[in-house]
């Protein structure tokens, strides 16, 4: 109804790779959208002499573009979600927000395993965190609806010969009463890495307080995510979005663009047999929209949606670019702690039934990353590209 208020939509870590072009997106749909960041995502590339391949400007020199272009104002709140819940349940009461998107948390597999300071601290910030907000949102009581960044990842990267569901698996639990009762239960979780140990962790949170407190949850458990630039993103320098190409932050798609880009061979780690599922940034920039829209009823289970577009191996990703751009294939060690090859298969069965129709890598969307490269290849430092020494760090991006 044209009388109806804007929904408000609060982005917390909006500031981060796929926090931003989130938040514009919502912002165009023409929500109250508020970001929540303690730029933590900067402060990590001071600590390990990374940056973005493009340059990123200041939060407030972003929001002033985009208000610029759009004539929408997006408000910016510098604020630690893990650490100081009171300040987080004073913005839920003084927005009130119809949702909140949570991406929040530490979000590198390699990061969360570099030594045991970064898995305490992945653990802390990225539990705390979910922790503060379902608290903050029980306190408050703001009929909100939380919808939160998972991994795929949780499910384990060991050999399956089923189909991935989404979040439930049903499962024959006998009695003398009911000798073939079938019931669904949370999937079993089997984490390669501290960073998805905490994706877990999140996922019981959410089913407590969705169970107990009734609150509305959606978990995202999204493949890796490639590409650089969404619509909204591109259509300035100032809102360009992060180009993370190194061997902590980049995922292995975007290392494929950087060395394409500067002909440099593409170093597959081990047989390249390991499989993935994926899924382009602006397809997952509109899953986070249809689940916004399609939320849950207060009392339901937690809604999972297993947020991917394909599974791939990445041989497969490696070939596909090397085809169109003439790289070279280069079979490396594995510096990481994983299985040689791997087959996996995931449903996005919601996300279809809703209309999703995603990009596939094949259809040469990624090109656009490569252009990018190529503008901004004077600034690469290609140490950063190269993967780590066996034992620097283990895990998988997601």
């Amino acid at each position: 109804m044209p009388n109806e208020r804007p929904q408000t939509v609060l982005v917390l870590g909006g500031d981060g790779f796929c926090g931003w072009p989130t938040a514009l997106d919502q912002s165009d749909r023409g929500r109250n959208v508020v970001i929540v960041d303690n730029l933590s995502r900067r402060k990590i590339d001071a600590e390990l002499g990374t940056a973005s391949l493009t340059p990123i400007q200041s939060p407030e020199r972003r929001l002033e573009t985009w208000r610029a272009l759009s004539g929408r104002t997006i408000d910016f709140v510098e604020l630690d979600v893990s650490a100081d819940v009171e300040a987080l349940s004073g913005l839920l009461d003084k927005y009130r927000p119809d949702a909140v998107v949570h991406f929040a948390e530490q979000r590198s597999a390699p990061y969360s395993m570099l030594s045991s300071t970064h898995r305490t601290y992945t653990v802390r910030n990225n539990l705390m965190a979910t922790q503060n907000l379902l608290e903050a949102t029980r306190l408050s009581g703001v009929p909100t609806h939380i919808v939160h960044l998972g991994s795929v990842g949780v499910y384990g990267y060991s050999s399956k010969d089923w189909t991935m569901p989404e979040g439930y698996l049903e499962v024959t639990v006998p009695s003398s009463a009911h000798p073939d009762r079938k019931v669904e239960i949370l999937h079993p979780f089997e984490p390669v890495s501290i960073y998805h140990l905490s994706k877990c962790m999140d996922a019981q949170l959410f089913e407590f307080y969705a169970r107990y407190d009734n609150l509305r949850i959606t978990d995202l458990h999204q493949g890796v995510v490639w590409g650089t630039q969404t619509r909204l993103t591109s259509q300035s320098d100032l809102l360009v979005n992060r180009f993370d190409y190194d061997s902590v932050w980049g995922t292995v798609v975007n290392r494929f663009l950087m060395q394409a880009a500067l002909n440099h061979p593409l170093t597959v780690y081990g047989v390249g047999e390991q499989t993935r599922a994926f899924i382009h940034l602006e397809d997952a920039v509109n899953c986070v929209n249809l689940a916004l829209e399609n939320p849950p009823a207060p009392g339901d289970r937690v809604r999972v949606r297993n947020q991917v577009a394909e599974c791939l191996r990445v041989l497969d990703v490696a070939t596909v670019i090397s085809d169109q751009t003439g790289a070279e294939i280069s079979y490396v060690d594995n510096p990481r702690n994983e299985e040689a090859q791997n087959t996996l298969s995931v449903t996005n069965e919601s996300f279809s039934e809703l209309g999703f129709t995603p990009t596939l890598l094949r259809e040469g969307i990624w090109r656009e990353s490569v252009e990018i490269a190529q503008r901004f290849r004077a600034d690469v430092d290609l140490d950063r590209i190269l993967p780590a020494r066996p034992g620097e760090h283990v895990g998988e991006r997601a």
